[in-house]
């Protein structure tokens, strides 16, 4: 019997250190003897390049609504290439970022959510969701430069306050991530461990 794919998605503010936790936590299975694949949002393909290199770094200015257009064309293309074939070789994929991060940071700058979900519709629901919640003022002093302006602490505030929401309709699952790194990593793979127990 073949085993069963989980796909786990790891959110937070920028520099709350969700790609540290998301890299550990694939680390951490694979010592268990779990196949486990780390991934990220935007994708490594080549709409996800697309929005690195010229959405996210602001070399092209472009309304919210196609950058949340954008991000929904290459979660769909990142799935079906990516994500899928893996959960159907029985693989833990841990995704950084994934759909909450344009619900909150496209719902942030006015987009309406509803919107954002319809053109995510397609979409698949991880198995688990979790927040690392650090607080805006201190992911801003966390960040060194001024990379893009999502950093911001107004913004990070706004953002905040939309995943806070589907951490209380149940969506996501917070862990408070501002503590030191192993106890986020403890935190975060205990509860890994005991979904994929059952």
């Amino acid at each position: 019997m073949k085993k069963k794919g989980a796909f786990i998605c790891i959110e937070g503010l920028d520099a709350s250190g969700k790609t540290t936790q998301a890299r550990r936590l694939v680390r951490e299975l694979r010592k268990k003897a779990f196949e486990a694949v780390y991934t990220t949002e935007p994708s490594s393909g080549e709409i996800g390049e697309f929005i690195r290199t010229y959405i996210l770094q602001r070399k092209r200015r472009v309304p919210i609504a196609v950058e949340a257009l954008l991000f929904a064309v290459d979660r769909v293309d990142h799935l079906e290439h990516r994500v899928k074939p893996a959960l159907q070789e029985g693989k833990i994929v841990v995704s950084d970022r994934y759909v909450y991060s344009s619900l909150a940071y496209q719902g942030a700058a006015g987009l309406d959510l509803n919107w954002i979900e319809e053109i995510n519709r397609s979409v698949i629901t991880p198995d688990l969701a979790i927040y690392i919640d650090v607080p805006p003022e201190v992911v801003v002093k966390r960040i060194k430069r001024k990379r893009s302006v999502m950093e911001r602490r107004e913004i990070q505030r706004k953002v905040r306050e939309v995943y806070m929401k589907f951490v209380e309709d149940g969506r996501l699952l917070r862990v408070d991530g501002n503590r030191a790194k192993d106890e986020v990593s403890r935190d975060i793979l205990t509860t890994v461990l005991n979904y994929l127990k059952g």
